[in-house]
Parts: structure tokens; C-alpha cells; sequence
């Protein structure tokens, strides 16, 4: 046979293979690697809030193990045990990573106060078992690779060109798509395949001598990831239901968040949680909406062009609805599923008075804001026809925009009368971009002279700095603001803040004490009752802090999560 520098080609072909083969293991490790590390990073932003600093601490705690995972093999792993340690760590990580979440779930809910132990313990055997990986398929190479630069260049570009296919896996794919507890098995899966490919390899090649061990073991991984795979989503649920002090009803994770619903059957009261934390109960959310919607609306000089940011719910709408002289509503929220379950889930629907009747969810290019595509909304006026059927009349001209608040914004051309901010609290940077001074100045763009604005501006006893900073920040974007709160027993004292563009105090305060609401149906606020809610008491206003909220200084998020929520 002919040979080259003494190696036959057959040799050569072996050789190749090999290399092939343990760099496409180093990809899909290197990809598995970091969705697993994204995962228990989110797992535990979920679970505890804090998005920045729950990602700061598991990706810090995670490559800390693995440093002590490289330091660790070269004591526990001899050279003639290579290539059964490599598939040995593979199916281990796998196991460990797939199981996880749920566990991690588990944990939560049956031992919350010492979760954590569970938590940082799948942390910190991940990143061990990831920190193992790397040194351990280098050593295989290199009974492939005599040159140390090109064994290097081999593996380390194979796991770093994997991180970054499983960073946009985990981005694009299963964060959009995929519960949390499925992407581990997904992203299992992918320790698991390369480690049986170098099983087969390997054993055909002769270098793993006794296989019925480490097949037995394989074979048992398999069948666990494959039940977890089946099964994960029905033990979500049962796991998730201990999160909860009202039984379930409706639980779904969309492209862009996790929905649930509750009802409690003695009191016949829902809740409706986003990401876990609560929006609204159905026994008092007028008291939130009615606060939110009517000021507003009876200040600004016309209330022809309403926008609406977030309120996907429709209760919002639903205020804004009593006024016969609204003549178009633009609803801006980035979830259509938002919409689309408030607009068919029959408690939501009863509750938002049908104000999604006949929605068309419209995606708008983020580029190409326009917003003159919009429908006619009917409703019933409580009168027949002649032929004995409910009349309807036209009540206005609805557009339900699928986009990023802060991008319709910047593309949005129109002017609007009045502007509803009803967005979810500032708990995220991702959301704490909607509460800044750059923010508030693109709404002031788009508002009328004598227009208003109001800003659900969360709790100023339990978060008095956040609502502070929220007052502050609207002011500085060139608004004139007026603050008031209520009390909403689902989540306690609640405030906002009143803006407007062009109308001076004093005659704000003006329109306020003459505010009237005859004529539209309210459960709750009356003149009486708002011009009580802009009383403050000493101890609500006073703050330690000074700081507006920008992108580049997100203040605001910092103090959100350190408030005295527990009090809440």
C-alpha cells in the first residue's frame, strides 16, 4: 500500500475522520455549552427577577466551575481513559442539563426558601462538567494533530464557532418558541448525539475495549431525555401551579412572554400574571384603568386621536370607548397574543366589554410605521333594528399595531390628542428603555398642544424612588406633570403621573377641580375621589434620589429592584 512520511493512506483517512469527527463534537458542545448556560441564567431570572444581575452571577459562576473543571481533569483523567471520560462527560452533561429546569421548578416549589441550594448546585455542575469538556477532546486530538498551534486552532475555533450558533439558537429559536423546560432537552440533545457518534467511532476504531457500562448508561440517558422530552410540558404546568395560590386556567408562553391566568371559585376572582407577576384581578381593576384613562382625558383640550402603548388587555380601551367624541384609537403592544387572547378568552373578553370586537392583529414594519389601516369598531347601542335584531353603532376606528413601543415612536408622523402608557413596570433594561428621558420626549413630539398624557409610574409607597424617578424623568422630557395615586388592593397603593404638553399648571389644575363625569359609567373614580388621589402624604414624597432615567444611565431599573417589594 502506498505510504507517505511512513503513514499508509488508509491512515491518513482515519486520521481525517477522527479530526472531522471530534471538531464537529467541540461545535455542537460548544453550542450546547452556552444554551445551557443561557437557560439557568433565564431559569433564574424568571424565578427571582433581576434579569442583569441573575446573568451576571450564573454566567460569572458557570465559568468559574469550568476553570476548576480544566484544572480538575488532568488529576482524574488518565490518558488511556480519554475517549470513555469525553463520552462519559457528554452523557452526564446532557442528563444533568436537560433535568434542570424542572428540577430547578421543583425545588421552587416545594422547598422555597432553600431553592437556591438546588439552583446553583446545577450551576456550578454544568459549568464543571463543561469545564472538563475542552481539555479532554484536545488530548484525544492530539493522537491525531502532532503540531500543539493546529490541535489549538482545530478545537478552539470549533467550540468558539459553536457558541456563537447556539447563542442565536437560543436567541432566535427556543427563547421565541420553545418553553425553557423543553429547550433542555433540545439543547441535551446536543451532547448527546456527538458523544454517541464518538461512541461508535471510537469502539470500531478500537479504543474502547469494554462498552457494556457506558451502553447501559447511554441507553438510560436516552430513554430520560426522550420521557422528558414527552412529558416536560404537562409537568411544567403541575410544577408551575405551586407558583400560584389560585388554580390555573390558562398558561402560555409566547414569542415574548409567559401568560398566565387564575381563578379563585369562592370569591369567582381572576388574576392575570405576565412573567409572574400580576397585571390585574378581575375585582378591581376598574380602580387601575378608571385612574388611568378618565383624568386625562377630561383635561386634554380634544380626545378626537387617542394612542394607546401596551394595554393589550383592552381594559384601557375599554375607558377610552365611553367617550363618544373619540374618533380613532391606535393600540401599539409588541404581543399579539396578547391581543388575540384578550380579544377570544371569554372572562377577558367579558371583562374588556368585547373592545376587540372583530380585531385585525396587523404586523407593521418597524421602519414603516403607518397607521391609517386601521377598521371601524361596532358595538351594541342596547336598541333593535326593525327586524328585531341588536343595533350597532360606530363607536371609532381602532388600529391594533404589533410593534416595540419605543419603534413606533420614533417612526410614528401622526399627532394624538391623548396618550395612555400602559406598560408593565420597569422590572428589565429591555423595559426600563420605555420609561426614559428619550422616551417621554418622542411622546411629547407626538402630542397636540393641548393634548395629555398619562403613565402608569408603579407603587410610591412600596416603590417611592421608581415612581419618583418616573415623575422626574417625564418632566424632563419637557412635560408638565401632575401625580396621583390610588389604591388598588390587588397591589396596593398605585401611581401615575398626568402630563401635558402645552397646558400651564394652574390650568390643569383648573380643568381638574371642574372635572366632570357625568355621563360616563364609572365603578369607581369620581371627581371627588381624583382630586383626593393628588394629595400625597409627607412620608410618599420623600426621596434620597435626584436622578432622571436614560438609556445609557438606567437608574430606574436599579431602584425598582431594590425597593421593598416584600411589603407588597
Amino acid at each position: 500500500m502506498r505510504t507517505t512520511n511512513g503513514v499508509t493512506a488508509d491512515g491518513k483517512a482515519a486520521i481525517a475522520w477522527a479530526r472531522l469527527l471530534l471538531v464537529t463534537c467541540t461545535f455542537l458542545t460548544g453550542a450546547c455549552g452556552l444554551v445551557l448556560e443561557y437557560i439557568q441564567a433565564t431559569v433564574a431570572a424568571f424565578i427571582l427577577g433581576n434579569a442583569i444581575e441573575q446573568w451576571a452571577v450564573v454566567i460569572g459562576l458557570m465559568l468559574f466551575m469550568m476553570g476548576i473543571g480544566s484544572k480538575a481533569q488532568r488529576f482524574v483523567i488518565g490518558d488511556k481513559n480519554l475517549v470513555q471520560a469525553f463520552i462519559g462527560i457528554e452523557i452526564t452533561l446532557a442528563l444533568v442539563g436537560a433535568w434542570s429546569p424542572l428540577s430547578i421548578y421543583a425545588a421552587y416549589a416545594y422547598m422555597a426558601n432553600h431553592f437556591m441550594l438546588v439552583q446553583y448546585g446545577f450551576i456550578m455542575c454544568i459549568g464543571f462538567l463543561i469545564g472538563l469538556e475542552i481539555p479532554v477532546v484536545t488530548r484525544i486530538n492530539r493522537d491525531y494533530t502532532c503540531e500543539l498551534k493546529i490541535n489549538l486552532d482545530y478545537i478552539l475555533s470549533a467550540d468558539y464557532f459553536g457558541s456563537l450558533a447556539g447563542a442565536l439558537f437560543f436567541a432566535f429559536v427556543l427563547l421565541r418558541y420553545v418553553p425553557l423546560t423543553e429547550s433542555s432537552f433540545i439543547a441535551a440533545t446536543l451532547n448527546f448525539v456527538p458523544a454517541m457518534l464518538a461512541f461508535v467511532y471510537f469502539y470500531r476504531q478500537g479504543r474502547i475495549q469494554r462498552i457494556g457500562g457506558l451502553l447501559v448508561a447511554s441507553l438510560l440517558v436516552f430513554a430520560s431525555l426522550v420521557t422528558g422530552y414527552t412529558y416536560n410540558r404537562d409537568w411544567n404546568i403541575k410544577l408551575e401551579q405551586y407558583l400560584y395560590d389560585d388554580r390555573i386556567v390558562y398558561s402560555n408562553t409566547t414569542r415574548y412572554q409567559h401568560l398566565v391566568v387564575t381563578h379563585n371559585p369562592t370569591l369567582d376572582e381572576y388574576r392575570f400574571y405576565i412573567n409572574g407577576h400580576i397585571q390585574y384581578s378581575t375585582t378591581d381593576e376598574a380602580r387601575y384603568h378608571e385612574s388611568l384613562v378618565h383624568p386625562a382625558m377630561q383635561v386634554a383640550a380634544s380626545r378626537k386621536k387617542v394612542l394607546i402603548l401596551g394595554g393589550g388587555d383592552g381594559m384601557t380601551l375599554r375607558e377610552v370607548l365611553k367617550y363618544k367624541d373619540v374618533q380613532s384609537v391606535d393600540l401599539v403592544d409588541l404581543d399579539p397574543d396578547m391581543v388575540r387572547l384578550s380579544a377570544t378568552h371569554p372572562v377577558l373578553r367579558q371583562l374588556n366589554g368585547g373592545a376587540f370586537d372583530d380585531a385585525r392583529v396587523r404586523v407593521v414594519d418597524a421602519l414603516g410605521v403607518e397607521t391609517g389601516e386601521g377598521y371601524d369598531l361596532f358595538q351594541e347601542n342596547g336598541k333593535q333594528t326593525d327586524e328585531k335584531l341588536p343595533d350597532v353603532e360606530k363607536v371609532a376606528r381602532l388600529n391594533v399595531i404589533n410593534i416595540d413601543a419605543d419603534k413606533f415612536l420614533t417612526h410614528a408622523k401622526q399627532p394624538y390628542d391623548t396618550i395612555f402608557i400602559d406598560l408593565p413596570d420597569p422590572s428589565t433594561i429591555e423595559l426600563n428603555k420605555l420609561y426614559t428621558k428619550g422616551f417621554y420626549s418622542k411622546v411629547r413630539r407626538l402630542l397636540t398642544d393641548g393634548g395629555a398624557v398619562a403613565v402608569q409610574a408603579t407603587s410610591p409607597f412600596f416603590a417611592r424612588e421608581s415612581y419618583w424617578c418616573i415623575s422626574r424623568t417625564v418632566a424632563a422630557a419637557g412635560l408638565n406633570t401632575v401625580n396621583y395615586h390610588v389604591n388598588v388592593e390587588s397591589f396596593g397603593d398605585w401611581g401615575f403621573v398626568l402630563a401635558t404638553k402645552s397646558l400651564k399648571k394652574g390650568y390643569v389644575e383648573k380643568r381638574m377641580a371642574e372635572m366632570s363625569l357625568d355621563g360616563i359609567n364609572t365603578s369607581f373614580l369620581t371627581a371627588e375621589v381624583f382630586r383626593a388621589a393628588c394629595v400625597f402624604g409627607k412620608d410618599l414624597m420623600q426621596v434620597k434620589h435626584d436622578e432622571i432615567n436614560t438609556v445609557m444611565h438606567p437608574v430606574l431599573t436599579y431602584y425598582y429592584l431594590k425597593e421593598d417589594w416584600q411589603y407588597d
